[in-house]
């Protein structure tokens, strides 16, 4: 593996345990202020109004300047919103308001983050590679995103939510430092003029291509009904009888069957009927979010959530691959845009239904109707895309 993968993985895995860790603790923050499933829903509201303003644009600069400097500049106002909510928490004048600000200005940032992230590494590994690259990727985002859960419960249980943030904060700085030993990856449109016409052709591009439409609806309309991560405060506490520590491991549960699954791909060849294999994960990850929400015995919860997580990996993977195979390089800036305005859609605007839907029935009647919602969206996709479903990674790579 070359030296560039290894600190472009490297800052993959600062970045991601840290926005899990802080998404995490933003969850218990305000479901410790407030008890209130309907505030803990609107955070994702908050979160995706900035990914709705700006992803698209963010997926221009992406192909038009170098995508390096556009990362290390993104990580700035991260760490910013990290100390103020640790100096906020520490000196006892955080609100929710205020924690709502940072997790905007937050997301703001991710707007121009992920697509230059997302577009970064097929110019660093080349075509050829990117299918197993895509694997090494993958299962270093999910180990992160374990860690990240993880140590905040256990964090939050031992010197409170503030540590959190000061950690948040730590790890994004790193993350930076990992940055900026990194060769410069220009877009192969460099130079090229930023336009509202250059927006349209990648959504253009995207709507002509059913297996990237198929690929970028199903995970957003899947994950929109079936996420269950916005819960898990109500789950840990209320519903199983555990404190923060069961919380983080709730938590770290579903990224462990993500690892799981990516390190059980590594040993594998790459898979080259994509589509039905996207299909496969989608509905396991119905059936065990499902599963999820009637279980009243923590390691029952932790077990179907692990399987949740195993079938999310193996969907991550597919759908990378499929997508990214499937871009020209001159349009992936953009293109990956898209993709993260979708993945932006499905986490934010998921949490936001799982809240409004607890706030109005219960946590367990949000997560059980939205398991089966997404096994729903499942069976009409499927019916519908006929190209998703036959779609082949291409043999020459």
């Amino acid at each position: 593996m070359p030296p560039s993968l290894w600190l472009y993985l490297s800052s993959r895995f600062c970045a991601g345990a840290a926005m899990t860790m802080f998404r995490a603790a933003v969850l218990w923050h305000v479901f410790s202020l407030s008890h209130s499933p309907f505030l803990m829903g609107l955070i994702g509201l908050v979160q995706f109004t900035p990914a709705a303003l700006f992803t698209l644009v963010g997926g221009a600069v992406a192909d038009t300047f170098d995508r390096r400097r556009i990362l290390m500049l993104a990580q700035l106002p991260p760490i910013a919103a990290g100390a103020l909510l640790y100096f906020a928490t520490d000196r006892g004048f955080v609100s929710i308001p205020l924690i709502f600000g940072a997790a905007f200005l937050i997301a703001a940032a991710q707007a121009f983050d992920s697509p230059a992230r997302a577009a970064f590494l097929p110019g660093l590994v080349g075509k050829e590679a990117f299918p197993r690259a895509v694997v090494f990727s993958s299962t270093t985002m999910t180990t992160a995103f374990i860690t990240g859960p993880a140590v905040q419960g256990l964090v939050i249980a031992l010197s409170g939510v503030k540590t959190v943030y000061a950690l948040y904060g730590g790890l994004i700085a790193l993350a930076l430092v990992f940055l900026s030993r990194l060769p410069p990856v220009e877009p192969a449109a460099a130079g090229g003029a930023m336009s509202l016409r250059a927006i349209r052709e990648a959504v253009g591009f995207v709507r002509r291509s059913p297996v990237v439409l198929g690929c970028m609806t199903l995970d957003m309309l899947a994950v929109i009904f079936g996420g269950a991560s916005t819960l898990l405060p109500i789950y840990a506490r209320d519903i199983l009888g555990r404190g923060p520590r069961g919380y983080g491991v709730l938590a770290a549960s579903l990224e462990m069957g993500s690892l799981l699954m990516g390190l059980f791909m590594l040993t594998r060849p790459p898979v080259r009927r994509a589509g039905r294999t996207l299909l496969f994960a989608v509905g396991v990850y119905g059936v065990a979010t499902v599963a999820f929400g009637l279980s009243r015995a923590f390691p029952l919860s932790v077990a179907t959530y692990m399987i949740a997580g195993m079938a999310d990996g193996l969907s991550v993977i597919m759908r990378s691959t499929a997508i990214q195979l499937s871009t020209p390089d001159e349009i992936r800036g953009r293109v990956s845009a898209v993709n993260m305005l979708f993945i932006q859609a499905s986490n934010q605007l998921g949490g936001a239904e799982s809240g409004f839907v607890a706030a109005l029935t219960s946590a367990t009647f949000s997560v059980v109707s939205g398991g089966i919602g997404c096994l729903v969206v499942l069976a009409i996709i499927a019916a519908r895309i006929p190209e998703l479903r036959a779609y082949r990674i291409p043999s020459q790579v």
